[in-house]
């Protein structure tokens, strides 16, 4: 496939991996001491989990996906907990020592059992509170890293990650699965991606990163026009109707930092109209930008 190709060239490496490297933190503060003894080595399970499994069916050619997971334990009733996990992951630039944040999301509703020394063994066919969990993000970070490297090269990892929403939804745990009216829902997010309607913007996503971020720093007229490519595609999409989705909250929140930045290059200054008028949630964020220089 292109994409494996194109990974391969760009980090010019050699040999196969799994795909993640994810760091993985655990904050047991809201629980009480005997609450805590069965998760003493839940920290290391779920990164083992993550950065073993394998979750696509090629070999995997460069470098593993950066990314972490911060769980924060909410409520704990052995073997019943609650956390809030925020999720991130990041992508290097070609010729720069610099990354670009991909995800950045705080899921508030998980909801799983879990015994003291418990494995988590992977099974995609069959929902797990744990492993459906980690399964739906690791397809997340690795369709979102894949789109941004090949035109539309994400969508048979969103596919997968909606068959676990799916999984989850009919579940004894389906709390964060289900239709949401919250700002944010794995549903809702990976619905979305999948969706007709997003289509121009992933393929600008892609020309964003592959041909914006990554020719930055030997090409930076062509790469901001190219960058710009996507704030253009989102403000017709938001002309065509609303854009108040979760797939745009997930964007932003990733990503406006970067586009303060990085459009202070760009020629046409209007831009930061369009950003303001497109992610009003960050508008301080463009007028510092704007206005600071």
């Amino acid at each position: 496939m292109k994409y494996f190709l194109l990974i391969f060239v760009f980090f010019a490496c050699v040999g196969f991996a799994q795909e993640l490297n994810c760091k993985v933190t655990v904050n047991m503060e809201k629980l009480m001491s005997a609450a805590k003894d069965p998760l003493a080595g839940f920290q290391k399970t779920v990164e083992d989990y993550l950065d073993k499994t394998k979750f696509t069916p090629d070999k995997w050619e460069g470098g593993k996906i950066e990314c972490s997971m911060t769980i924060l334990f909410q409520t704990a009733d052995n073997p019943n907990y609650t956390a809030q996990v925020i999720v991130s992951s990041q992508r290097p630039l070609y010729h720069s020592t610099q990354n670009s944040l991909m995800l950045n999301v705080n899921d508030g509703s998980w909801r799983f059992t879990y015994q003291k020394d418990q494995s988590l063994n992977s099974n995609q066919s069959i929902y797990d509170p744990i492993t459906s969990f980690m399964d739906y993000y690791a397809y997340v970070i690795i369709g979102l890293d894949a789109d941004s490297y090949d035109k539309l090269g994400g969508t048979r990892y969103f596919s997968k990650a909606l068959d676990l929403v799916n999984l989850g939804a009919t579940s004894a745990f389906s709390d964060g699965w289900q239709n949401s009216s919250a700002s944010y829902s794995r549903r809702g997010l990976v619905e979305d991606l999948l969706s007709e309607k997003y289509r121009s913007f992933r393929e600008a996503f892609f020309e964003y990163h592959y041909n914006g971020l990554d020719i930055f720093a030997w090409n930076q007229d062509m790469a901001i026009k190219n960058m710009a490519k996507l704030v253009f595609a989102i403000d017709n999409i938001r002309a065509r109707g609303d854009i108040n989705t979760v797939l745009m909250k997930v964007f932003f929140d990733s990503k406006n930092g970067e586009m303060a930045e990085s459009f202070k290059v760009y020629s046409n200054r209007d831009i930061y109209k369009t950003l303001k008028k497109i992610d009003p949630a960050h508008t301080k964020k463009y007028d510092d930008a704007l206005f600071g220089e």
